[in-house]
């Protein structure tokens, strides 16, 4: 019945590929609008299955899990089970995210990847690709959390692997130095507490070639008692202003077009620094904003993305804890608060991993991470026992849950563990599900 299904959704899907809706000749839709566009001229978007598609694409944004820059995650998404998934990443002004998704399956399978603000309201949707593409990149605008979903079509299964990042939309100022050389950073005291400082301080022997952050026009070139020989440089594209002063020399005339990389001057101590070693006073200044923090947009974070570490053997498989009780959490680390405390034996169903946690599924449907330490996979019964009257074998943990089959009285079961009052069990046949054993087992 399901393959039946499948193949009329796919043959649904691929007609409507073949024609142009009005909705595309007047509006450019994202990957991901045109699939849902597809699906409604279908009228798949009124079953049970699309409906449970839609729903898990609004879901990805409201339970989106807290991830940490670099990141790296390697899962399952199954065919017969309508799924996405929800990073939340804490993002600055000045960064660029970089999205890589890497897909396997046996069958072409199109993931879509979106890009939200998350904001205080209605999440606003910034960015998008697909695994055809297999890269997004975004320049964040302004200092918020952003949500990624990622999420595949409907009844194609394969692998995923997501690999997140950032890097400074601009090249570092100060020729072969780096965001370590910085000692004074945005807002410390100047003047005795009178004023804040509104750029970051470089140090570098004198002479050091001071190079242009991005394309852009040279607008003023001037010397002042404060910053003593400075240059101003236009980033056009992004409507701001690059500020670089204390040069010891300038190399560049107003009106001058440069590109990224190019010398604009060398490093001294002229203007207010002749008290100090030479360094680069660096600066930014937004359109109709004036200075901004320049740290973001020049630091290129040190850390390496995180090797995958879990067995990979066990995603989509169940695992069940451990230990007397573990915790489970919203991000894949310890110092994450604790979202869950599980007792022993509960279930999990591993729909990932990255680093040594694994993403699981909690028999509620929610998803957390959980560290692999805590966790063994249930495959070897806690116990056995004897249905002592004919029961039902759920998919779910639920008392509305659909019965997957019917199990009579003086069947073998073995345990793999338990939840809320319900087991998951292995029948004779070597099906898995879920049994409410109230008044139904008999010690074996």
């Amino acid at each position: 019945m399901f393959y039946t299904f499948f193949t009329l959704v796919i043959l649904l899907l691929t007609s409507c590929s073949q024609q142009q809706t009005l909705r595309g000749v007047f509006k450019s839709q994202t990957p991901y609008e045109k699939y849902a566009a597809k699906l409604k001229d279908a009228n798949l978007d009124e079953t049970a299955l699309g409906q449970e598609w839609i729903t898990a694409g609004q879901q990805a944004l409201q339970d989106s899990l807290s991830v940490r820059l670099p990141f790296k995650e390697t899962g399952y998404f199954a065919a017969d089970k309508p799924r996405a998934l929800g990073y939340r990443i804490d993002a600055k002004r000045g960064q660029r995210l970089i999205v890589n998704l890497e897909v396997q399956a046996r069958e072409q399978l199109q993931v879509f990847m979106d890009l939200f603000e998350s904001g205080n309201g209605k999440p606003k949707h910034v960015a998008a690709a697909d695994s055809t593409a297999a890269t997004l990149a975004y320049e964040v605008d302004e200092d918020q959390q952003h949500i990624l979903r990622v999420q595949p079509e409907l009844l194609r299964s394969g692998q995923y692997t997501v690999t997140i990042q950032s890097e400074p939309i601009l090249a570092f100022p100060v020729d072969g130095k780096s965001s370590r050389n910085i000692a004074s950073i945005w807002g410390d005291p100047r003047d005795a507490g009178a004023r804040r400082h509104e750029g970051v301080d470089i140090f570098a022997k004198r002479g050091t070639p001071a190079i242009a952050g991005t394309d852009g026009v040279i607008r003023q070139v001037a010397t002042t008692p404060r910053g003593g020989k400075v240059v101003w440089l236009s980033d056009i594209n992004r409507r701001q202003s690059l500020y670089y002063a204390h040069l010891d020399s300038q190399l560049v005339q107003v009106g001058q077009h440069v590109q990224a990389g190019d010398t604009l001057g060398l490093i001294g101590n002229t203007g207010n620094a002749r008290t100090t070693g030479p360094h680069l006073h660096f600066g930014i200044y937004r359109y109709g904003h004036g200075a901004i923090n320049p740290y973001p947009y020049v630091h290129q974070s040190s850390a390496p993305v995180p090797a995958v570490k879990i067995n990979g053997e066990l995603v989509g498989n169940w695992v069940r804890v451990s230990s007397r009780a573990a915790n489970v959490r919203l991000q894949p680390s310890t110092k994450s608060g604790v979202y869950r405390s599980l007792p022993q034996h509960t279930p999990l169903q591993v729909t990932g991993g990255t680093s040594s946690w694994y993403r699981v599924a909690m028999p509620d449907g929610k998803e957390a991470y959980i560290a692999s330490s805590v966790v063994e996979p249930a495959t070897k019964p806690v116990k056995y026992e004897k249905l002592a009257s004919e029961t039902s074998l759920l998919d779910e943990a639920h008392p509305s849950a659909a019965a997957k089959d019917s199990l009579p009285a003086g069947s073998n079961v073995a345990i793999l563990g338990s939840y809320k009052g319900y087991e998951l069990v292995r029948n004779e046949a070597g099906e898995l599900g879920w049994i409410n054993p109230q008044l139904t087992l008999s010690a074996r």
